[in-house]
């Protein structure tokens, strides 16, 4: 079978994807050297003669489908879409193995795009761990805080990174999350008209304070960072636990609940 996409008629060179749809992409070494130091060497080594009507093949052990996002990538065509971590991780190890760098640096980009790390941040962290892509990995340990790292699905991509990488994410989110714990101390400036109303009561931090604290503490746990605990849901559920004033209380904290998500927020939030 020959790609209908890398079909030249000029080709000077044949990659050969691997079994079971063996597929020919009839390019040109040109090209391949200028994008791959790795061709480069290759097409530098003394060749085997050959008849002046053949094409030489190489073999290599990717699939038609990542040999052709691969060339797609080297070729000024357009680029194909990557919807998926299952299709960029291929591409990538080939990328990485060939040392394609100005595809490497495209993918690397791709890897970390909001709607991957979004989605599934642990398995671009995992990804991004296993081909030594520190800064990626470090984007990536951002949008881990916003799950529970222990309770995301176990996939094959944790397979491929070492127990250091994987220490290091825990312990950013155990960090992160007791330093935030700490943070939540209430400004004796923040009051509400009946909890507060009576004399002995004036100390004492109002009723929506108690639950906020709790339940703030318990969310921050499990992911450290501001998202939910300072979502209106959330605020609404603890002037509901409160008195009939509590609500009122809340509003007017306004300036209180902006610094102490700012505090919070300027936390270490990488690994």
């Amino acid at each position: 079978m020959i790609s209908p996409y890398f079909n030249f008629g000029d080709a000077d060179v044949i990659l050969r994807s691997a079994a079971p749809h063996s597929t020919e992409f009839r390019v040109h070494k040109s090209l391949l050297s200028a994008a791959s130091p790795f061709f480069k060497h290759m097409f530098a080594l003394p060749q085997t003669p050959q008849s002046c009507v053949d094409v030489p093949v190489i073999d290599v052990s990717e699939p038609k489908a990542t040999v052709e996002t691969l060339m797609r990538h080297v070729y000024p065509v357009s680029r194909p879409n990557i919807d998926t971590l299952d299709e960029l991780t291929p591409v990538l190890e080939a990328a990485m193995k060939y040392d394609m760098v100005s595809v490497i640096d495209i993918l690397r980009k791709r890897l970390v795009a909001p709607d991957f790390a979004t989605a599934e941040p642990t398995r671009v962290y995992a990804i991004a761990c296993r081909f030594d892509l520190e800064e990626e990995a470090k984007e990536a340990s951002r949008y881990t805080l916003r799950v529970n790292v222990l309770d995301c699905p176990l996939h094959d991509d944790l397979k491929h990174i070492t127990a250091y990488a994987y220490h290091r994410l825990l312990d950013l989110h155990r960090k992160r999350a007791k330093a935030a714990q700490e943070l939540l101390q209430l400004s004796e400036d923040v009051k509400c008209m009946q909890c507060n109303g009576a004399r002995y009561h004036a100390f004492l931090p109002p009723k929506w304070w108690a639950d906020f604290h709790e339940r703030a503490k318990q969310e921050l746990a499990v992911r450290p960072t501001t998202d939910v605990v300072f979502s209106m849901p959330f605020l609404a559920q603890s002037a509901q636990a409160g008195c009939e004033r509590c609500a009122g209380s809340i509003l007017d904290a306004h300036w209180f609940l902006a610094q102490l998500k700012k505090s919070i927020d300027s936390l270490p939030s990488t690994i």
